[in-house]
């Protein structure tokens, strides 16, 4: 497919063809800090680090101090005071952390400015992300890009949120983008990103049944890897493909077969395969009402070698239903949320890969790559599901390939909800069980239970006024991971200017 015409032809016609208007976007203005401490063993519990776009040290005891800054779009009110977007508005968000312990840094988590024109987006820096439908607050991790990593820096262009065509009335909605970003030196040094992204809506907001589709494509491409230098078949003296031919053929997923003759650095395994890293996942979804509750149940297909389009790798995916109440509970102890996940992933369509027999299309060793040898990671955490554990996380002795485990089979719980209507709580519970790669297997018996308990409760402190103090407590225990027991409490201080409605989560890409 040639998706990049597509996407570009897509994006165009939404230009002139979206609705000016969208309910849920007003504006904010949001500060805040937030200073804490987490006292741990030697290892960080997995649910104090993972999902947490790379914030947590992995090792020991640290205290953490938070900043963080944004502005949503502006909107204004229409004749009928009906509250709308500007046709062009802009924004911005900065987060800054440090942490001091063990691990001793100063991360610059988010920095980036965005720009609208109806219903169009620009944005250029570092923003939080999770791509994929799921529930992104509960979920074990999105399969392809889970929270899990830093940001990568990028330049992004598409659409805000869903946005619903006008010609349709509403009744189709579309969420889309393109965009180019830059990974950290690593094994290969100067390489990109590319990522795109087209999910469809059927149904109106308001109708109580609303079905989800789509999918998501990304793409580690170029660069220059001194380790592969002695291995013709995987670079050219270390350079893999770049220029413009080995772009095109990266965005449209097209093998590099028809680059060779004009870029030398196509080497043979860029000729049987497409160029780059490529993986990510088509997604469906379908969202319907039961009494008091929203109930969506979703599914996402992993694809990394081409095994799904020939159906060998169809078990593996994620799957998942959650349950939202529409309107808050009034209890005294409230469930407001709960999820609950199966994630597979041991099929990879099998032990072998023989690219040109489609049944045998296995062994897609998800998140490592021949080429790409630190794995789908950024900045030594896994940019997608945290549940395919890389090396240095797992035991030593199991600790082989880049990504260590990736034949998973999980069980994933997760529950949030309120006390007395003022203490927030929220819990994961995820016992897997774990086969490690197809070259490396590991023993029978390699399970793994993780589990988070998490509650926040507003609070006043003399002339700091109504504050958040939030704790956390997470258990690790199998053989997969070293067992742990963590503790983190903070107290957060939140600034709110100019009273509005919450807006459509930034970088979002999921029904809530």
């Amino acid at each position: 497919m040639q998706l990049t015409l597509w996407l570009t032809g897509l994006l165009l016609f939404l230009t002139t063809s979206l609705l000016a208007q969208s309910g849920d976007s007003r504006h904010i203005h949001t500060s805040f800090v937030e200073t804490g401490g987490l006292v741990s063993g030697e290892h960080t519990p997995f649910w104090l680090r993972a999902n947490q776009y790379g914030i947590v040290p992995t090792n020991g005891s640290f205290g953490t101090v938070r900043l963080g800054a944004y502005s949503g779009y502006r909107a204004t009110k229409t004749d009928s005071l009906v509250i709308r977007p500007r046709r062009f508005d802009w924004g911005y968000g900065l987060n800054v952390a440090g942490n001091a312990g063990n691990t001793s840094q100063l991360l610059l988590t988010e920095a980036y400015v965005k720009v609208r024109f109806h219903q169009i987006e620009f944005y250029a820096g570092r923003r939080r992300e999770i791509v994929g439908l799921t529930d992104t607050l509960l979920t074990s991790g999105s399969y392809s890009w889970s929270g899990n990593a830093l940001p990568l820096p990028k330049i992004q262009i598409g659409t805000v949120g869903y946005a619903p065509l006008k010609f349709t009335k509403g009744l189709i909605a579309i969420n889309a983008y393109i965009s180019h970003g830059w990974f950290n030196d690593g094994f290969v040094q100067h390489s990109y990103l590319h990522q795109k992204m087209v999910y469809g809506r059927l149904g109106k907001p308001n109708w109580r049944v609303k079905f989800y589709g789509g999918f998501s494509d990304q793409a580690q491409w170029s660069g220059y890897a001194p380790g592969l230098g002695n291995d013709p078949n995987l670079s050219d003296n270390g350079q893999l493909a770049s220029g413009w031919s080995a772009f095109f053929n990266v965005v449209t997923t097209r093998r590099g077969a028809s680059s060779y003759t004009t870029n030398p650095n196509v080497v043979s395994i860029d000729q049987g395969n497409r160029i780059g890293n490529h993986l990510g996942s088509f997604d469906g979804a379908i969202e319907f009402n039961i009494g008091s509750y929203q109930v969506m149940a979703y599914r996402q297909f992993l694809y990394e070698t081409g095994a799904l389009f020939y159906l060998t790798n169809v078990a593996d995916g994620l799957n998942g239903i959650r349950f939202k109440r529409r309107t808050p509970g009034t209890s005294r102890v409230s469930l407001e949320r709960f999820t609950v996940e199966f994630f597979y992933s041991r099929s990879q369509g099998g032990p072998e890969f023989v690219i040109d027999d489609p049944q045998r299309r296995g062994r897609n060793e998800y998140f490592n790559h021949s080429q790409y040898r630190d794995g789908w990671t950024y900045l030594d955490r896994t940019i997608g599901t945290p549940f395919l554990s890389q090396r240095s996380e797992v035991r030593s002795e199991l600790a082989v390939e880049p990504i260590a485990n990736n034949r998973v089979s999980l069980l994933h719980l997760g529950a949030a909800g309120t006390i007395n209507q003022r203490t927030s709580w929220l819990m994961k519970l995820s016992y897997s069980q774990n086969f490690g790669t197809y070259p490396n297997p590991y023993p029978p018996g390699i399970n793994q239970f993780s589990g988070l308990l998490q509650v926040a409760t507003p609070i006043r402190l003399g002339t700091l006024g109504d504050c958040q103090l939030n704790a956390s407590l997470a258990l690790d225990q199998g053989k997969l991971l070293y067992n742990s027991t963590g503790l983190y409490v903070g107290l957060r201080k939140t600034l709110l200017s100019r009273t509005a409605a919450a807006p459509t989560p930034s970088g979002r890409f999921w029904p809530l």
